[in-house]
């Protein structure tokens, strides 16, 4: 179980945004969506085990210097290097033993060598550790001696106390979202529970008389909602939890009421459809009529109609009705903002520059994101783009490997050019 605290205080910054262009830039959209999220979520002392995926709410300093002790990296003999030849190698008498969380008791003696086995203590007085294979052995006046071979340096096979992590050393930042490795180095350093933001609750909702839930019988004119199962696993991929409310009708007063209702229960509300301006589009007004609206419209493709604001305390972000559009405005700009608000730091995929094997025009003014595989050719790695861009062509993305990212200065993309390339593996998806 865990101990939870009460919703901080600090509230998001609520002030009127003046929308002064038709279609804000990328960039833009993504300063205003950095200026405006912070974290909102409480905290809570979470136990190891559950805390894997979880954002880090303040820093893991270590206690204790790691490893505690010099050890042994392998099974063979202990013995101080002041007593070895590197040219010709030595002989020690053997005086004792000490295996893994069972360090030798005894008293060390001029020339004597301790069988030790992987990660044991190394005596003190002793530095160097021989590979058990690399030493002979005999018996000699009922003693045992090992003899060391030539050529073994000071410190070999020896791990030094302190070596993987310094006392008071910031082990992961306040704010990462704790990997399956960051808990092991929690755990090494003694600690059974770590202190992390409690999770992002996010509502779902997808609009849309013509829109049917998957398992009902089909009627024509039609169409089964993709985008609200899809949420639900890009949203779990972040680390929050989804909760789906359903399909709203394209009345105003639906909207409305949703919206309302929802902004009370949950941080976030992921709507899709009903971004654009057509006569049974809400949404956006939507967000006006209850709050206040701080993004509408980015120059992008697809997903230009995207919205976001805030009701109160409940951020509102507002998709386009197409799913690779959906697709697109999420892993761009709605995953780094729930990153955000759920206490993470603000995560930048990498680009990778990969040469293209094909040759396609594309409108400037606007930055575009064209879906693509990898591909080998010749002995090298290209990226082919999906040859058709439709933005409710869900194959392309099941098809594809990522996202090529297409500034919006460019008016062409030649063969053998060198471009952006964002494997989904960035978002934390799993590969094709």
């Amino acid at each position: 179980m865990t101990a939870k605290t009460a919703k901080p205080a600090a509230k998001l910054i609520d002030d009127c945004f003046v929308l002064d262009k038709d279609r804000l830039p990328h960039q833009e959209a993504i300063g205003i969506l950095k200026a405006r999220v912070r974290p909102v979520t409480g905290t809570e002392q979470v136990p190891l085990a559950e805390a894997c995926g979880r954002f880090l709410a303040e820093p893991l300093v270590s206690p204790r210097q790691i490893p505690a002790h010099d050890n042994a990296a392998v099974d063979g003999y202990a013995f101080a290097s002041s007593g070895y030849d590197f040219a010709k190698g030595a002989a020690f008498r053997v005086i004792g033993e000490a295996s893994a969380g069972h360090p030798y008791q005894g008293t060390l003696l001029p020339g004597g060598a301790v069988r030790i086995f992987t990660g044991a203590v190394v005596p003190a007085g002793l530095d160097t550790v021989a590979m058990q294979e690399d030493v002979r052995t005999d018996e000699r006046n009922g003693e045992r001696w090992a003899a060391i071979p030539p050529g073994l340096k000071a410190g070999a096979n020896r791990r030094l106390a302190g070596e993987d992590t310094k006392p008071g050393e910031t082990l992961v930042a306040a704010g990462a979202r704790l990997r399956p490795q960051d808990v092991a180095s929690a755990a090494a350093t003694g600690l059974g529970a770590v202190r992390c933001h409690a999770p992002l609750k996010v509502a779902v909702l997808s609009t849309g008389d013509e829109i049917l839930r998957p398992g009902e019988v089909f009627v024509d004119g039609k169409v089964y909602d993709a985008n609200a199962p899809m949420l639900h696993g890009l949203i779990a991929a972040t680390g929050a939890e989804a909760v789906d409310l359903g399909v709203l009708p394209d009345t105003r007063e639906s909207v409305i009421g949703a919206l309302s209702e929802a902004s009370r229960k949950f941080n976030v509300i992921v709507i899709s459809g009903g971004a654009s301006q057509g006569q049974e589009d809400h949404v956006v007004a939507s967000i006006d009529a209850l709050g206040k609206r701080h993004l509408w419209q980015i120059a992008i493709k697809p997903g230009r109609p995207m919205s976001f604001g805030q009701i109160g305390d409940c951020v509102v972000l507002g998709l386009p009705g197409n799913p690779v559009a959906v697709f697109v405005c999420f892993l761009m700009y709605v995953r780094p903002v729930l990153t955000r608000l759920a206490g993470g730091v603000w995560p930048e995929p990498t680009r990778f520059p990969v040469p293209t094997a094909f040759t396609q025009k594309k409108k400037r003014g606007r930055r575009e994101f064209w879906r693509a595989r990898l591909i080998r050719r010749d002995g090298r790695v290209l990226v082919d783009k999906f040859p058709r861009d439709g933005s409710g062509l869900i194959s392309s993305l099941r098809e594809a490997d990522g996202f090529i990212e297409v500034n919006e200065d460019v008016d062409e993309i030649r063969i053998g050019e060198v471009v952006e390339f964002i494997p989904f593996s960035e978002f934390g998806l799993g590969q094709r």
